[in-house]
């Protein structure tokens, strides 16, 4: 069994595609790079033009999410706004109705020529046409403005719907979108898992794939064996599945996340049986080795020079293993059973862990 989580994924699985920014391996050991031994990518170069795909159909997905959420802010501010021209215009009708019962009490019921007829005195006649006069304005002036209102209301409320459809039916093609990939990519991390384990059961590599690389050159002499990863059992670990402790440290990665070598070397041995399933084991100057095991496929050939940030394989859960991850070994010799803690070794060596 895996020890608890130590540490949280750098990134979602689904972009495990960023883990293509490594080095570009040196001319000397690039030659061939985007071609398979037998003339062609397969199955392992799919696995990783899907990682990429889903890594730009989950950053335009959350880029999306983002959108959303900003606009959910604004059509809260927006509902606001409209809450506000709701009021506005019920006070304004209000007004309406009180001008209107001032109008009547004033004599704005009566017609003007029972008001002429009534009249006792002729400057309180004009004095009432005056007031009349201003009433009706008043109302008029109330209820054009009150129409505006009313008119702007519908238009903001058209808008903010509309806002709000084009929003709900981006994140849906997004979402589709990125479940579509999801679901072959899963597919094709299926096969690629599934010839390596016919590869292991036969014991004989089916050759080194070879995959194009990114061009951004690594920094340090020394890197972590995957880019993005959650830390499982860890070096001297108990369980179940070793003879006596765990002898390395494992990355839990999804199948087919490229695997890097931790630094320049050869690589002395590429075997697929066993309970590392696939693995490779790198001799280092200086006298120490690496081993990358649980592959699903390699991308060096046995004898070949590699340089730090080189992609050597994929990884997978071939061999004796409980899911997908990459286990990682640093050894005194290239043989087992010369493992030490490779954690504070990478950590030495400027690539820390974790």
């Amino acid at each position: 069994m895996r020890s608890p989580r130590r540490q949280p994924l750098l990134v979602p699985a689904l972009l495990c595609a960023f883990t293509v920014l490594v080095a570009r391996p040196t001319d000397a050991v690039a030659g061939g790079v985007g071609r398979r031994a037998d003339g062609d990518s397969g199955i392992s170069a799919q696995v990783v033009r899907l990682y990429q795909d889903a890594a730009l159909a989950t950053g335009r997905y959350e880029a999306g999410n983002q959108e959303a959420q900003a606009q959910r802010a604004r059509e809260q501010w927006f509902e606001e706004l409209l809450g506000r021209e709701r009021r506005e215009i019920a006070v304004l009708r209000e007004g309406l109705g009180r001008i209107a019962r001032a109008q009547y009490r004033d004599g704005g019921g009566l017609p003007l020529t029972a008001q002429i007829i009534f009249a006792t005195d002729p400057a309180e006649l004009m004095r009432g046409q005056h007031v009349f006069s201003r009433t009706t304005l008043a109302v008029d002036n109330a209820v054009e403005k009150s129409r505006r209102a009313e008119a702007r209301l519908a238009a903001d409320e058209a808008k903010a719907a509309a806002v709000r459809r084009r929003m709900e039916r981006r994140s849906a093609e997004l979402a589709t979108l990125k479940r579509d990939i999801e679901r072959t990519l899963e597919e094709a991390r299926g096969q690629l898992q599934g010839q390596a384990d016919a590869s292991v059961a036969a014991g004989s590599c089916r050759g080194a794939v070879r995959l194009d690389q990114p061009q951004q050159a690594v920094e340090n002499t020394w890197v972590t064996p995957v880019a993005a990863y959650e830390l499982s059992a860890g070096f001297g670990s108990g369980g179940s599945h070793w003879a006596s402790r765990h002898t390395g440290q494992d990355f839990a990665v999804p199948i087919g996340t490229p695997v890097r070598a931790v630094g320049a070397g050869r690589v002395v041995k590429v075997s697929c049986g066993g309970a590392f399933g696939i693995e490779i084991v790198i001799e280092h100057p200086g006298g120490y080795s690496t081993q990358y095991a649980h592959l699903a496929a390699v991308t060096v050939d046995q004898g070949a020079s590699v340089a730090p940030g080189q992609w050597i394989g994929q990884s997978g859960t071939s061999g004796n293993s409980t899911g997908p991850h990459l286990h990682f070994e640093v050894r005194v010799t290239p043989e087992a059973g010369s493992a030490v803690d490779p954690v504070p070794w990478l950590a030495a060596r400027g690539a820390p862990v974790g």
